[in-house]
């Protein structure tokens, strides 16, 4: 496990006004990027994934704001920057984003080439007869062939999988420090998707970068992520290793994010899915705020916040079921399968 931190978040806080009534999108986020390392986020749909990450960007909508805490990058605090000037120093230069639609990504009336170059140019100074060349070879590298002919096409000219990658090439342009990749491959089918995840993999490699993929998909990162990180309702309730998350899961909603994967399900039978809804971030929340959907729970987490617990030293929990008071609860037995099949079942 790499142990050099190349971002740093302290109790972060983000809120957001929505007709006049607040909502606190990030409660109190504390998490630590380590060099080197490919690091997933993972969680249902609103848990706050996109947000916290955008934090690193400056790429808050207009009606949020960080409330409070920190963000440590390259010797600064990002939580304390204002200025776009400020901003430009680290989106695309030093922290990039892969976004999840490349129809969205991508301008319609600008050529690939040019959409790559004015990256270069705005980051790296680069003109003319050098950009083309980067260009080029960049190309090659998301695995786009005949590069000089297709730097000219537009991109209503690219498959799916191809704009993915051209979007991807925008982001490594500048050889970024940080690349975060949200949803990566949610608008792809599973064979376009598979080779997308290699492509990310080998340009980590290839060009030494720390990678953060967010997704609500666990089976997506499972052979790609040294980390996980289990975000619900605006907090991490789980971080571990890979291979902690899915071999020894300890909080009752990453059990119920890993029984909900269709990779599990038995024919003839109901696919396991997590009963209720997430609660309102709207209005403040007392206790765990996974309480209300968890069958495990306890009369503390509907009173008290519980704090984290380690399992190992990469390995820590925000459950009470980890209180050496509490009663002993075991995982639901579909989660055997994980540690019987391993990988065999990611690779279908």
């Amino acid at each position: 496990m790499p142990d050099e931190t190349i971002l740093s978040v302290r109790d972060l806080n983000v809120k957001f006004n929505l007709r006049g009534r607040t909502l606190h999108a990030i409660r109190g986020v504390s998490l630590d990027v380590y060099k080197g390392e490919s690091l997933a986020i993972v969680g249902e749909s609103g848990s706050g994934k996109t947000v916290l990450t955008k934090t690193f960007m400056g790429l808050l909508d207009n009606n949020g704001w960080i409330d409070s805490g920190s963000i440590l990058f390259d010797g600064e605090d990002l939580a304390k920057f204002r200025e776009e000037k400020d901003w430009l120093k680290i989106r695309g230069r030093k922290i990039a984003m892969v976004l999840q639609d490349p129809m969205t990504s991508l301008n319609p009336l600008k050529s690939i080439g040019r959409q790559i170059g004015e990256a270069l140019a705005l980051h790296q100074g680069l003109k003319g007869e050098a950009a083309k060349r980067r260009i080029q070879e960049i190309l090659l590298d998301v695995g786009i062939q005949d590069p000089a002919q297709r730097m000219k096409q537009y991109p209503h000219q690219f498959s799916g999988g191809m704009r993915q990658r051209v979007v991807i090439a925008i982001a490594i342009a500048c050889n970024p420090q940080v690349l975060i990749c949200d949803e990566p491959t949610t608008a792809l089918d599973v064979t376009i998707q598979a080779q997308i995840l290699d492509l990310i993999r080998g340009l980590v490699r290839k060009y030494h970068l720390t990678c953060i993929y967010i997704t609500h998909d666990l089976g997506v990162v499972a052979n790609v992520a040294d980390r996980i990180a289990v975000m619900y309702a605006g907090d991490i309730v789980e971080i571990g290793s890979s291979e902690e998350i899915f071999y020894s899961p300890r909080h009752p909603y990453t059990w119920a994010l890993l029984s909900s994967l269709p990779q599990l399900g038995i024919k003839g039978e109901e696919l396991s899915s997590i009963r209720g809804t997430p609660p309102s971030l709207f209005t403040h929340i007392q206790g765990d705020a996974f309480a209300p959907r968890n069958p495990h729970a306890l009369n503390i987490d509907f009173l008290q916040l519980p704090p984290y617990f380690d399992v190992t030293p990469s390995h820590k929990v925000r459950s009470w079921l980890l209180d050496p008071r509490a009663p002993e609860v075991k995982p639901p037995a579909v989660l055997s399968r994980i540690r019987r099949e391993g990988d065999s079942l990611y690779d279908e």
